[in-house]
């Protein structure tokens, strides 16, 4: 089986409950002596096996491989991937029926990070992320006076768009927003506006 390790926290030892996500479903596991093996990291995609335990309802993890990506070693690559994942786990928490839309999301990612900057290919993954499942608001309905954004637009927490005047926020140009919103590319902004898109994103919804 391959997965992606979504969330894992320390227990007796150095034991871990991980969690995975898979093309399939959401796997919560054992391993043992997790915390002393490098490759169970938040973001990692790995190769394992699932064994029984008839003590436990929770599964061990074992046959642990890590599938590495191109820039693995690429800190900053790193750190932004692992925001994202701890971001990206709160959207996958009361889902009973699991849609292969989230693994895909994670894999194109994995390939985008490749041959873009890390912030623009996690920014337009998240775009994607909110229009699936319906919390992309492209009505440009402001948040707090319930009126169309026309001109400039202002974004807060969730991606949400208000009049700069509402929110006292920076004002973005519509086309630059809609771009985003429509077209999920991220080419109108330049860093500096990426930059601050960016903090938004890791505000979560």
């Amino acid at each position: 089986m391959q997965g992606f390790i979504i969330d894992f926290k320390p227990v007796r030892d150095d034991d871990l409950i991980v969690t995975l996500l898979t093309s399939d479903e959401i796997i919560t596991t054992y391993r043992f002596y997790g915390a002393r093996h490098s490759h169970i990291n938040i973001g990692y995609k790995i190769d394992f096996e699932l064994e029984s335990n008839l003590k436990s309802t929770i599964p061990r993890l074992k046959d642990v491989i890590q599938l590495s990506f191109p820039w693995i070693l690429d800190k900053e690559k790193l750190y932004c991937w692992q925001r994202f994942l701890k971001l990206f786990y709160t959207h996958l928490k009361g889902i009973e029926e699991l849609d292969k839309f989230y693994f895909n999301l994670l894999s194109n990612l994995v390939h985008k990070i490749t041959k873009q900057n890390v912030k623009r290919a996690i920014i337009e993954g998240y775009i994607n992320l909110l229009n699936f499942e319906g919390r992309l608001h492209t009505d440009y309905e402001c948040l707090l006076c319930e009126k169309v954004v026309e001109a400039n637009i202002a974004l807060v927490r969730s991606m949400l768009p208000t009049h700069p005047k509402c929110s006292y926020s920076r004002s973005f140009k519509s086309n630059q927003i809609k771009s985003l919103f429509e077209e999920k590319s991220s080419i109108e902004l330049n860093d500096e506006e990426l930059d601050y898109i960016w903090n938004i994103l890791l505000q979560g919804i």
